[in-house]
């Protein structure tokens, strides 16, 4: 399941980013 993993690595890195962007540039929401 090493693609699996890969697409769970990449969704909580992009959920991370999403949530920094949220908190810095709340105006963009």
């Amino acid at each position: 399941m090493i693609v699996f993993e890969i697409l769970a690595a990449v969704l909580a890195v992009a959920a991370v980013v999403y949530l920094v962007v949220a908190l810095v540039a709340p105006e963009r929401f």
